[in-house]
C-alpha cells in the first residue's frame, strides 16, 4: 500500500490524489495515478471541471478530465502487453462503480483499499463477480491508538 500512495504524489486531481498499482506473484506489474490522458492539460491548469459545475464525489464520474488510478494501471498494461488475469490491485481509495466494472472484466481477483469512496454499487458488484475485498488498515495507526 505504501507503494500506491509514493504512485498517488504524481496526480494531477484537484480534488483527491488516488494511487494504483497491479500485483501477481508478488511482482509489480503495473502502476497508475489519476490524472488527465497523456498530452490534455491537466487539472492543475484547467481547473475542475466537477467543482465548477458542484459535482458531488461519487457521482456522473463522466464529467472529469482524469482518467482514474486503477484505469491507468489498467492501460498502462494492455499497453506494454502485460498479462493481469489474476493480479491483485492495491489502491489508495476505494475504487468506483465504473473502475469495478473494467477490474471485474480484467480478471482481478483481489482489491485491497485504504480509503473510502461512496460507492456502494461498486462493492454490489464486487462481492457479486466474487472479487476478494479488503478495506487495509494502517498497521501504524492502530498500534499508535493503543
Amino acid at each position: 500500500m505504501d507503494i500506491a500512495a509514493v504512485v498517488s504524489t504524481r496526480s494531477t486531481c484537484l480534488r483527491r490524489q488516488v494511487g494504483a498499482i497491479l500485483v501477481k506473484e508478488t511482482r509489480i506489474l503495473a502502476s497508475g495515478y489519476n490524472g488527465a490522458p497523456a498530452g490534455l492539460r491537466h487539472c492543475l491548469e484547467t481547473g475542475c471541471l466537477r467543482e465548477q459545475r458542484g459535482v458531488p464525489s461519487g457521482q456522473r464520474h463522466e464529467l472529469c478530465r482524469g482518467l482514474h488510478a486503477e484505469q491507468n494501471a489498467l492501460i498502462q498494461a494492455a499497453v506494454y502487453g502485460i498479462a493481469i488475469g489474476g493480479a491483485i490491485c492495491y489502491v489508495t481509495h476505494q475504487p468506483c462503480v465504473l473502475c469495478a466494472k473494467i477490474m471485474i472484466n480484467a480478471g482481478i481477483k483481489k482489491v485491497v483499499f485504504k480509503g473510502a469512496y461512496p460507492d456502494s454499487l461498486a462493492m454490489a458488484l464486487f462481492e457479486e463477480a466474487g472479487t476478494e475485498l479488503v478495506h487495509y488498515k494502517d498497521p501504524l495507526s492502530r498500534q499508535e491508538q493503543g
